[in-house]
C-alpha cells in the first residue's frame, strides 16, 4: 500500500494553528501518520509502543503533571518523550509548554505548533483532516456528480457520453465534482470520497465543443470539491443480445477500495435520455437506503413474493405482466 504525506505547512493552515517553533521551513517537514497521541504515558515512563510518526498533543492534563514535578524529573521527564523525536507536537488551549521542554525541543529538532482550541476539540479536527489528506486513494476514469444529494461516480467506455450526460445534469441543477479524472479517497472503512485533481477542477471537455469551465457557464452552485460516492452508474452501447435488469430487485456491487459501492448498468442508444435516468436511478438508491424498494412492493402487490423469483424467470415474468 502506498504511504501518503502531507506538508506541515498545508496542515498549520488548514486547522489554523500558531507556529512556535520549527527546526526548517514547514514546507519541507510531512506528516504521514493518520493517527495522533497524548504522551501521558511516555512522560510517566511507559515507552513501549510509542509511534513517533504521530502527532502529539499536550494539553492540561500533561503540562500539569510536568509542573507537578521537581525540576530535574522534568528534565528526565521531557528528554524522554522528545528523544523520540516526535513528528510535531502541539500545545492545546493556547497553554505555554515550559522553557525545558522548548529548548529539548529545539535540540531533537521536534516542531512545536500552539493552538486556543481545547486538546479534545484539536485532536478530532486534525484526526478527521488527516484521515482524508492521508487516506488510501485510485483514481478512476469517469465522471462525479452530485444528483439530488447522492454521489454519482458515471463510468464508461471513451466517448459514451459521460461528459454530456454530467453537462445536462448541471443544466438541470446537479452539481459537477469532477470531469475526466476522479480521485476517490477512502477516509473510512464505509464511505469513499470523490474530488478532481487541482489542475483540473471545474472544467469539462465534450468531444467537438472543446474544454469548458462549468464554475463559469453555470456559476458556483453548478460546481463542489469533494461528494461521497453513493453509486456507480456504468454506461455501456445497448447490446440487444444482453439481459438486462429490469426489477431493480437486488443491489448489484462494485468493489472500489476494498468498499461496496451499489452499482446500475445503463444501457445507452440514440433515444434514451441518459440524464433523467441518472436522475432516477439516484432517488432510487436513497429510497432503498431509506428501506424502501419499489421492485418488492410490485411483487407484493401482485400476490408475489421477491424471493421465489430467480434472474432467469425475470423475461417470463415481464413477458406475463
Amino acid at each position: 500500500m502506498s504511504k501518503y504525506s502531507v506538508s506541515l505547512e498545508k496542515v498549520v493552515n488548514d486547522l489554523s494553528l500558531q507556529v512556535v517553533y520549527t527546526p526548517k521551513s514547514i514546507s519541507d517537514i510531512y506528516i504521514t501518520s493518520q493517527d495522533v497521541n497524548r504522551p501521558g504515558l511516555i512522560l510517566t515512563g511507559f515507552e513501549d509502543y510509542f509511534d513517533p510518526e504521530r502527532i502529539q498533543f499536550l494539553g492540561l492534563t500533561e503540562l500539569e503533571y510536568i509542573k507537578s514535578l521537581a525540576k530535574d524529573e522534568v528534565s528526565v521527564c521531557a528528554e524522554r518523550f522528545l528523544s523520540k523525536k516526535p513528528a510535531a507536537l502541539i500545545v492545546t488551549r493556547g497553554l505555554e509548554c515550559g522553557e525545558i521542554m522548548l529548548n529539548l525541543a529545539q535540540k531533537y529538532e521536534v516542531p512545536v505548533l500552539s493552538t486556543n482550541e481545547s486538546t479534545s476539540g484539536c485532536m478530532s479536527a486534525t484526526i478527521s483532516y488527516l484521515g482524508v489528506e492521508l487516506a488510501q486513494r485510485i483514481t478512476r476514469h469517469g465522471v462525479l456528480v452530485e444528483v439530488y444529494g447522492e454521489g454519482v461516480l458515471i463510468l464508461g467506455d471513451s466517448g459514451v457520453g459521460k461528459s454530456e450526460t454530467a453537462l445536462e445534469l448541471i443544466k438541470r441543477g446537479h452539481r459537477l465534482i469532477a470531469d475526466d479524472a476522479v480521485e476517490i479517497r477512502r477516509v473510512s472503512n464505509r464511505t469513499l470520497v470523490g474530488s478532481a485533481p487541482d489542475n483540473i477542477r471545474h472544467f469539462i471537455e465534450l468531444r467537438g465543443v472543446g474544454v469548458l469551465n462549468a464554475r463559469r457557464l453555470f456559476g458556483m452552485g453548478a460546481v463542489k470539491m469533494t461528494e461521497k460516492v453513493d453509486m456507480v452508474v456504468q454506461l455501456e452501447p445497448w447490446n440487444s443480445e444482453k439481459v438486462y435488469d429490469r426489477l431493480g430487485l437486488e443491489n448489484e456491487y462494485t468493489e472500489i477500495l476494498g468498499i461496496k459501492v451499489p452499482v446500475t448498468v445503463v444501457p445507452v442508444k440514440p433515444g434514451r435520455n441518459l440524464s433523467i435516468i441518472i436522475e432516477a436511478a439516484a432517488m432510487n438508491n436513497r429510497q432503498k437506503k431509506m428501506g424502501y424498494n419499489a421492485a418488492r412492493e410490485l411483487l407484493h402487490s401482485l400476490g408475489m413474493t421477491d424471493d421465489i423469483i430467480p434472474a432467469k424467470k425475470e423475461l417470463e415474468f415481464w413477458h406475463n405482466f
